[in-house]
């Protein structure tokens, strides 16, 4: 698996956005990134502002580091001008091999609306390609029009009934798909 490459495009009016791994000594700007990914967005993800504000640094530290050093999963920050912007995490699925997921995906408000969700998620798809996956797998909250439209616009498709967010919570999550390997045709919805 090769590393994710800078991309920048930025001109001279335009800021630079850079696509790269977060390294292990910035689990800091992780959890100040995901924290406020939570606190802006609380019906997009499946965990909340309160259980993860709770964590220790020992544990954001290894939470990081964990995935920095594993082999079978590509955390990603968005720099805007050397300024962290946004977040994206995949990981391959701890029971099917072939198969990753695409969470924690954020863009902070000031920088939405300039590619850098397109980006973050065309660099993981760009590493599950690499690494042979067959699948890429993601939840969107039902009524998150915009992410489940760029989403499709990416060729995720529905893949199966909408479920609960979190336990208690009304809201509602749709998986979502991509088959990886352009020679498959869409198996149905992959379970992980």
């Amino acid at each position: 698996m090769r590393s994710v490459v800078d991309r920048d495009r930025g001109t001279d009016s335009e800021p630079t956005v850079t696509i790269r791994r977060f390294t292990a000594d910035e689990w800091r700007t992780y959890r100040e990134l995901r924290l406020r990914a939570l606190a802006d967005s609380p019906d997009a993800f499946g965990s909340t502002l309160e259980r993860e504000a709770a964590f220790t640094d020992s544990e954001w530290r290894n939470r990081l580091a964990d995935g920095v050093s594993a082999p079978d999963a590509i955390p990603l920050v968005a720099l805007v001008d050397d300024t962290p912007a946004a977040l994206a995490w995949g990981r391959v699925a701890e029971h099917d091999a072939e198969v990753a997921h695409l969470y924690q995906v954020w863009v902070a408000p000031g920088h939405r609306g300039r590619g850098i969700g397109r980006m973050l998620i065309e660099a993981v798809i760009a590493w599950a390609r690499e690494s042979g996956l067959r699948v890429l797998l993601l939840d969107v909250t039902a009524g998150n029009s915009a992410a489940a439209e760029l989403y499709r616009q990416l060729g995720f498709v529905n893949a199966g009934d909408t479920q609960p967010l979190r336990d208690g919570s009304a809201l509602r999550r749709q998986p979502m798909q991509l088959v990886l390997d352009e020679g498959q045709t869409n198996p149905g919805p992959v379970v992980s």
